[in-house]
């Protein structure tokens, strides 16, 4: 999985239409509430894309900075965001500042959740384009059954990049059975 995005890979993020991989705010002053749904958000994943969701902090609405003066102060004010109890469980993701487009911004990159539904302030909140809401039942059910399948073990899994070329009956056989019988077994 995808764990972060090249300077070019978020000027095209940054300047492409709102979508449910992106969000874009002007600052963090006045609007903490809807950045914390907003990583809630990215993390339930609910179209499955399997990439992270990006946050730019310091963003227009078209794509081009605010003026945000990025300090190690508000870096930190934004990092708590994770780890202050509000979302659960805990999201998988950076903070980081960064020159897009020859502006500082803060890019929050939040890595989509092995255990939904992630739930902020007791809410599930989901991308729907390029706008945030809560997830109806049906969306819930949804992301419960994604949770499901990867509490699943590991060998019972399936290896989707596994082909019938990959298992050789040959190297089984003598490896596991010898006469019949299971070495690894007795």
């Amino acid at each position: 999985m995808k764990q972060s995005y090249s300077d070019r890979e978020l000027e095209a993020l940054l300047t492409d239409l709102a979508s449910d991989q992106v969000e874009r705010k002007e600052s963090f002053k006045n609007v903490k509430e809807k950045i914390c749904q907003a990583v809630c958000a990215f993390a339930n994943d609910l179209p499955n894309h399997q990439t992270p969701g990006v946050l730019f902090i310091g963003a227009k609405d078209d794509g081009s900075a605010s003026g945000l003066q990025v300090t190690e102060e508000l870096l930190l004010e934004i990092a708590h965001i994770r780890s202050d109890g509000k979302i659960v469980p805990l999201p998988a993701m950076t903070v980081e500042k960064r020159h897009v487009k020859g502006s500082e911004m803060v890019v929050v990159t939040v890595m989509p959740s092995d255990m939904p539904p992630v739930r902020y302030d007791g809410r599930i909140w989901i991308r729907t384009g390029p706008r945030r809401a809560i997830a109806s039942a049906q969306e819930e059910r949804i992301l419960n059954e994604k949770r499901r399948y990867n509490d699943i073990p590991f060998d019972i899994k399936p290896v989707a990049s596994s082909s019938l070329q990959n298992i050789s009956r040959l190297y089984f056989e003598n490896v596991f059975f010898t006469g019949g019988f299971c070495t690894r077994c007795s």
